[in-house]
This record gives structure tokens, sequence and C-alpha cells, in this order.
């Protein structure tokens, strides 16, 4: 305020007024025991309401010669300093619309609320009273001109010249004020009464549609995370979600699988016992979890470690029973990471954790994972170019050329590209195979190739496994009906040295899940989560791995970062469709032959296809730089740095190759250093340990992100701190919060841990 108006009793009042602050009793003096005492936040809106209702516009104010007499009328409730904003006052996105009132210009209000500013539509330059031009003053000063100016005319009245002309400009300014509050009570009474409308033709168009719409409902999602549209949408969607990330939940075990020493029986068994926990662990993580619409599974950085121990020096002379023999100690490994994971996220300590971890932490660690495999992609897919090259391509062509492409509704090119290319390609190899194009003289592709004596038949055989359809014998030895079950590969054994490094992966595998979390609630229209429910949701995570360790699936299972991508694509958030998907694959899992149909895949079919996936895991990785200033030389540094450096430490550990490489094949090489590393000490454990652990590109990841994010100066703004929502913040609006919640009777066994609640 300038001198002339310090301390305005009428600005004092109106900045009370849009507030919510009680003008007469602060400014009176009166001690109101009422207005002091926290008031009960309003009821919430009914669940038939697809938004919150609007608030109802505020009462004429009434403006007289008597300044006493405006604040009677006040109709902003007081602000609880500590229950904060009154549901469906929250964020605009979230919490329905800002209150609304008329002024007495006639003109439309939105007061601005927690640093946001709103735009005033001036009413007068649509009724042609001229107003346009005066309504920017009136907007900055909200009416406080008008009321000076009455006041002075006043006192040019009742002061000492008393003249016919001041009297004149009062009574002007006194007609012109009545015909205004007449202008304004017509305002409110027709805003009032199409808002009124408005709900009224919601109501009857959920009523037409047989359907109750959820509170929280998400503009430009096909379906809320709430809402309910009917089991047979529910069920379409839930089985797209799951076809749309299938190449996460069945490509693991393509690759670890026959590195352990399995068959083709083997495999298709773990893919079967993937889909049973996957669809367990998403039904607990929707329930009791992060309750967000993400789908867990085997994540691939589990599958570097695994590769690690699998190659360990101790089993790779094996002959007997080497896949039950290395599969127990993943077993055993994976339980001890998943124990850590639990203490990590129920104790608490997540929430400390927190603190470190921001997304120029969490863009290169999880591009790291995707990037630690290139020396398998296109290799293995290189072997038979005649289908790799059409399924990479066809892949592409969906997913980017024909993106916007619809039908019925469905852009089934962009959701289903991963399942319509190896469908059509699969078919094209069947042709190839049985046109004869991989029949060499001679040759057999079930022989092993060391026991083939012949050059010709040695160098076509490789050739012959990887390209031909018939290969596999998945199919014809898996059993139609198999339930799996714990523990069906004997009892897990325990080692200090792979317990450590499933360890330190499991807090990989969280720093993973927590930025699914953050860019999942964006996408699906709600507030960020407390650091309690990311608490909650890595302790479940803990709890789902120690599943997965107990069934044995080779992996944790966790968060796939893929879910964003599905998520984006689909505009699917149904919880319930996701759950009904997970039930499905429940199903699914009890019948052997859906498993084996996966393992059959060529290799180099399936190589093709993890050449998309694992590319999409780097840019979804490097697409969390967007929460920051990617344009900083401090960002672009580190983040860069820690890219080369991952790539670079690993490379370094992984020439010291074994002393004979003709057991193992050229590109599972590198995972064979953990035995063979330049890090020799007294401790043999300890040097397989580091070994191993500076062998694995996503742990290089992220200790060095870690170390140098926390170390190098850097603003807020710029490193672009990831910023979790706080239920005692008056900016955060409890409704926006709701879907977080635990299931009511559920969470009456939880009010014990506050560090893993709202």
């Amino acid at each position: 305020m300038g001198n002339n108006r310090d301390h305005n009793p009428r600005e004092l009042r109106s900045w009370a007024r849009r507030t919510g602050f009680h003008s007469s009793a602060f400014f009176s003096g009166e001690s109101n025991a009422s207005s002091a005492a926290p008031q009960p936040p309003p009821p919430p809106p009914p669940a038939t309401s697809r938004r919150p209702p609007r608030a109802a516009p505020a009462p004429v104010r009434q403006r007289g010669p008597d300044p006493d007499t405006e604040d009677d009328l006040d109709p902003a409730p007081p602000l609880d300093l500590e229950r904060g904003p009154a549901p469906g006052r929250g964020r605009g996105g979230h919490g329905g619309r800002p209150r609304r009132h008329i002024d007495l210009r006639g003109e439309l209000e939105i007061p601005p609320g927690f640093g946001r500013e709103e735009a005033v539509p001036d009413l007068d330059a649509g009724r042609g009273g001229g107003g346009g031009g005066r309504g920017d003053a009136r907007r900055r000063n909200g009416g406080v001109e008008r009321d000076q100016a009455a006041a002075n005319a006043g006192r040019n009245v009742n002061g000492a010249l008393g003249d016919a002309e001041a009297r004149k400009k009062a009574e002007e300014a006194e007609a012109k004020r009545k015909e205004e509050e007449e202008r304004d009570a017509e305002l409110a009474a027709y805003y009032q009464e199409q808002w009124a409308n408005e709900e009224e033709e919601e109501g009857v168009a959920h009523a037409a549609a047989g359907e109750t719409a959820p509170l929280y409902g998400a503009s430009g999602l096909r379906c809320g995370i709430t809402e309910n549209p009917g089991w047979v949408p529910l069920i379409f969607y839930g089985i797209q979600h799951y076809l749309s990330i299938a190449g996460s939940l069945v490509f693991v075990p393509l690759i670890l699988v026959p590195t352990m020493g399995g068959s083709d029986e083997d495999t298709a068994t773990v893919i079967s016992t993937m889909l049973l926990v996957s669809g367990l662990t998403t039904i607990l993580h929707t329930f009791l979890g992060s309750r967000l619409p993400l789908v867990q599974g085997g994540s691939f950085v589990y599958l570097a470690p695994g590769l690690v121990i699998a190659n360990s020096e101790e089993f790779r002379n094996l002959s007997e029973n080497k896949f039950k023999h290395i599969m127990r100690e993943l077993q055993g490994a994976i339980l001890v990471g998943s124990v850590f994971q639990i203490i990590l996220g129920y104790t608490g300590l997540m929430s400390l954790f927190l603190r470190l971890i921001n997304p120029v932490v969490v863009a290169p660690t999880i591009a790291a994972v995707g990037l630690a495999f290139f020396s398998y992609g296109f290799p293995q897919a290189g072997s038979c170019v005649e289908i790799s090259l059409p399924l990479i391509l066809l892949v592409l062509l969906c997913t980017l050329y024909m993106r916007k492409i619809s039908l019925f509704g469905n852009r089934i090119f962009l959701v289903y590209a991963v399942p319509l290319s190896v469908a059509i390609v699969w078919a094209y190899a069947f042709f190839l195979t049985a046109g004869g194009a991989y029949n060499f003289k001679g040759c057999s592709s079930n022989i092993p190739s060391s026991n083939i004596l012949l050059d010709s038949c040695r160098r076509h055989v490789e050739t012959m496994r990887r390209c031909r359809t018939d290969v596999s014998t998945a199919w014809k030895t898996a059993a139609w009906v198999r339930v799996p079950y714990p523990f069906q590969w004997g009892p897990p054994t325990f080692h200090f040295k792979t317990g450590i490094i499933m360890l330190i992966v499991s807090l990989v595998a969280s720093v993973d899940s927590l930025s699914s979390y953050h860019a999942a609630s964006l996408l699906v229209n709600l507030s960020p989560p407390t650091q309690g429910v990311v608490s909650r949701g890595i302790g479940l995570e803990g709890i789902t791995t120690f599943i997965a360790g107990v069934w044995g699936t080779g992996t944790g299972s966790t968060t796939l970062t893929e879910n964003l991508h599905t998520l984006e694509t689909t505009k699917m958030a149904s919880r319930t469709a996701l759950q009904l998907g997970a039930a499905l694959l429940v199903i699914f899992s009890f019948f052997g032959k859906i498993g084996a149909l996966p393992a059959s895949i060529p290799v180099a079919l399936a190589a093709s296809v993890l050449c998309f996936t694992w590319a999409l895991i780097v840019a979804l990785g490097l697409s969390t730089l967007r929460y920051t200033q990617a344009a900083s030389s401090r960002n672009m540094i580190i983040v860069g740095f820690t890219l080369f450096i991952s790539l670079s430490i690993p490379a370094y550990f992984q020439q010291y190759e074994p002393s004979s490489t003709l057991i193992l094949p050229s590109y599972l090489l590198p995972y064979a250093s953990a035995s063979s590393g330049p890090v020799h000490t007294a401790s043999s454990g300890l040097n397989y340990v580091v070994n191993a652990l500076l062998s694995i590109n996503v742990v290089v990841a992220l200790l060095v992100a870690l170390l140098l994010d926390n170390t190098v100066p850097g603003s807020r703004q710029e490193r672009g701190v990831y910023i979790w929502s706080d239920p005692k913040s008056l900016e955060v609006d409890p409704a926006t919060l709701e879907p977080y919640r635990l299931p009511e009777k559920i969470s009456c066994w939880f009010r014990w841990a506050k560090c893993v609640g709202i």
C-alpha cells in the first residue's frame, strides 16, 4: 500500500475477505471462540458427481456509508491453519474449482489461491456497457478505488466547504453504487442458476448411462483410477494393459533360463511361474501398496545380477542339475534382498532416503538398465537378419508412423505394437522354416555344437537354433495343467556374497519404483504420493520380491518402468481393470501350454523385441529430466558423466575373462568377471562382491549419480527435487490423496505404522 492509504480499514477488510479471515473479529478486537476454533471441513461431495460440485457464489457484498456493517455479510469461512483448505478447494486440477463471487462492478472474480492467478473475465464488455476500459484498473485494485472515491466524496460533503458540487458528486456516487449492486445481484442469480443446471445435466447423463461417476474423475483419461465403466470394458482394459507389456513379463526367463542350463520345459515353467507371481503381486500392490495402477513383474534390474551369479566359476563346470543349483542360489539371494527392502519401507527409512533421490539421480540409473544389454541385443538378432530386421522395422512403423491411426476408438498400432509385430513376423518365420530356408544337408539343430564334427554344420548350427520355429520343445514337453508351487526347485541356498549383491540391487529397484510412482501419479491426474505412501509401496515390493523368491522366478518382483508408456498410450488408469487382468494372469499360469507358447519364440525374434524394449527403458529414464533444468551445465555434466562411466567401469572389469572362454558364449563373457576380476584381497567373498557389483552397469550408475548430485551445489529448481505431497500442507487438498488410502477394513490394522500412512 502507498503511504497515503496505509492501514486503510476498507483495504484490510477487502484483504481479509479474499483470504478467508473474519475481519469483524480481527479489527474490532473481540475474541470470538467459535471463530477461533478450527472448523470441521465440509462433507465430501457425493459419489454421483464426476467432479466436485462448484461452490455457490458468495452473497452480494453490501457497501454502505457505515463500514462496520460489511463484515456481517462476509460469507468466507475462516482459514483453518491446522486442517488446511476445505476439500474441493485444493489445486485446480484435483480438488474442484476456486470459490467464485460477484463483485459490485458486475464482473466475475475468481480469487487466486496459493500463488496462482486466474484470469478475470470482463462481463461489462459483453453487456455493451463500455466497461472494458475500466475493467483492468478495477481488477488490479479490487474495487478499493471506488470505495475510496465514495469516502472522499462523503468527506467533501461533511467538510468545511460543503459546496453544492461536492454534494452532487456524493449523490452520483451513491446512485452509481446502488445501480452496480442491483446488477451484481442479477449476475449472482444468473450464475447460480447456470451452475445448478450444469450439475443437474451431469447427474441425468450419469443416470442414463447407468453408471456411478467417481469422485476423482481424470480429464484426458479413458478410464480414471476409481472408475467402473462396466465388466466388459474392464476386462478388455485389463487384458490390453498386460498385452502392451507382455515382452517385459516373459522375455526375462527367455534370456536367464538358458544361461542357467535350463531346458525348454524349464523355460515354460518359469514363464508360468512369472505370470502367477505377477498377478498375485499386482493385486497386492493395488490394495496394500501405493495403490497406483502399476503392474508388478520381473524387472530387468534383476537380470544383470542374475547373469553374473549364473556365470560364476562355481556353477560353470556343473554338469548335472545345473539349472536347479543356480535357481536355488538365486532364490536365497533374492530373499535376502527382499528382507532389506521390507525393512527399508516399513521402518520409514525410505522417507530419509528420498531426500537423496532426485530426477538427476533417477535418469541415468534407469537409462543404464537398458544400455547394459547392448552387447546382447543386436548381436543375437543379427544372427538371423531375415526375421529380426523386419520385426524391428515393423515395431518402429507401428509406434512412430502409425501411432495416430485409431480403429474403433483405440490406437491399436501404438498400444499393441509389440504383440502385433511378433505375431506377424513369427508367422513369417514359420513359413520360412516350412519352406526349407534353414535346412542344411546333414545338419541337425538338436545336436550340441560341441559334438558336431563337420565344420559346415558347426557354422550353421547357431543360425538354425536362433531362426527356426520348430527348434524349441517347450510346446511338446509342457503339461496342459500345472500349478506353480513354493520351492518347486528345492530349498534355497544362502551365501553372503550373493546376498550382498542382491541387497544392493534391491536398492536400485527401489529407486526405479519410486520414480515410477511419481510419474504415474501425474499421468492419472493425482497429486504425487506422500512419503508415507512411497515407503508403504517399497515395503510391499519387498514382500512381493519375497514371494518371487519363494516361488522361484529367478528375479525379484518390482514395478515395471514400461507401465508409464502403457498408461500414457492406453489412457487407462482403472485399478479394477488392472486387478481383473491380474486375476486372469493367475488363471493363465495354471495352464502349462500358455507358458510354453512364448517359450517357443525363436531367439532372434526375442532379441529383436528386446532391442525396442531396452531402448524404451532408456528413453523413459532420460524423460525424467523434464522435471529438472535440463539445459543446466551442472545436470548435463552429471548425467553425461554418469552414463559414460556406468559403461566404462564395467567394461574394465569385464575384460578379465575366465581362463577358458570356450565354455561360455561371447555375449555372456562380460558377466563372468565376478570370479576373475581385478580386485584381489585376502577375502575371496569380498573379491567376488566388489568385482560383481562394479561389473553391473546400473549399480555403478546409481552410486556415481548419488555422489555427484548430492555433493555438487545446485538449487532445488535446477536439481528438480521430487516434490512429494505433504498431508499437513495448506496447498494440498485432502481429496486428492484419497485414492492412496488403504481400504477401511485394512487400514485399521496399520494405524500404528504412521510412517507408511498418508
